[in-house]
């Protein structure tokens, strides 16, 4: 199978590198000339993935309309703000109905919209599917093992993304809900950013613990709230991710949190981090939609507080702990 990869950052090399390892025709692609011949020199993405090398069989390319008209499987590994513009200009060349796999973890930030919604303006609706879970690029270059799902408006595509990434070391499920993987994969971002800030401000383990189990009940709300089913978010596009992101040392969302309770500014962090914390854009949409579906979403809340309105970090945590006592409810 010819698989283009879109995206010469981690996720896109890591994927790059598995889809290769599994003997598929792989190219990935970067828009800038300039990192296309250094990767293809170096044989090393130095900037994303150091120390793991790129095999003679990868290819890399700049040419997208090229690759993309003979791509048999076109992976979108690329931020979310620039996956609709990205979908339109490989509209004009794909040839066919390839299988589409979008891999990025949030919303289209003009429309408010997912991914899925996004992409399907531009490319056959039945083709997509959407690959989320836990699944650091770091690590999966590194052939740790890991677990994932899959899910497409239609279950061949799911299926479809199944067969083609499954791996000794990278299981696939299916998963039925696309709308809740895609809300669950996008809104843990947020209490990942949250768990950062626990992180910067000294807290512990205990901290921890709590914040992910209240973050799941308020994101599980909002999922229910816009269609999703309540159990895909004890799953791995949900629990599963959240755990991963909000712990580890690789998570971008999690160091941007720290950050942050650092004292630097969004602007400041943003600068300085050469890969793109989704959670950041995410949360002022998950605060917005909280709002507009009534649903209580205090640490999304509180989050969006902190990046958007300069309130200090300890202060929302005061405020978070110091709310009406009441029972617990999922």
């Amino acid at each position: 199978m010819r698989v283009a990869v879109l995206g010469g950052g981690s996720w896109g090399t890591a994927l790059a590198l598995l889809l290769d390892e599994r003997g598929e025709n792989v190219v990935l692609w970067t828009r800038s000339t300039n990192k296309k011949n250094r990767l293809n020199e170096e044989r090393e993405n130095r900037d994303y993935l150091p120390g793991i090398s790129l095999p003679d069989s990868l290819e890399v390319s700049d040419d997208l309309s090229g690759i993309v008209a003979e791509a048999d499987g076109i992976v979108f590994a690329v931020p979310s703000k620039v996956t609709a513009g990205l979908a339109a200009q490989v509209a004009t060349s794909v040839s066919g109905s390839p299988l589409i796999v979008l891999t990025a973890k949030g919303f289209e930030p003009e429309k408010r919209r997912r991914l899925s919604v996004t992409v399907a303006d531009f490319l056959p609706r039945p083709s997509i599917a959407v690959l989320a879970g836990p699944s650091h690029a770091e690590e999966v270059a590194r052939r740790v093992p890991t677990t994932v799902v899959a899910t497409g408006f239609e279950q061949k595509a799911a299926v479809a993304a199944q067969e083609l990434f499954a791996t000794d070391r990278f299981r696939v499920y299916t998963n039925h809900d696309l709308v809740g993987v895609e809300l669950a994969t996008a809104l843990k971002n947020v209490i990942a950013l949250a768990a950062g800030i626990c992180d910067g401000l000294g807290f512990g383990d205990n901290t921890k613990g709590a914040l992910l189990t209240r973050g799941l009940a308020e994101i599980t709300r909002l999922g229910i709230a816009m269609g999703a089913e309540p159990s895909t978010f004890a799953g791995l596009a949900g629990m599963g991710d959240l755990i991963t992101t909000c712990m580890s040392r690789h998570s971008r969302n999690r160091r941007f949190g720290e950050e942050v309770a650092k004292g630097k500014s969004v602007e400041r962090i943003q600068e300085e981090m050469i890969m793109v914390a989704e959670g950041v854009g995410t949360a002022r949409i998950a605060a917005e939609f909280a709002a507009e579906h009534g649903v209580e979403m205090p640490i999304t809340t509180e989050v969006e507080l902190v990046l958007y309105h300069d309130k200090p970090p300890m202060k929302a945590m005061a405020d978070l702990m110091n709310r009406n006592l009441k029972a617990e409810v999922w």
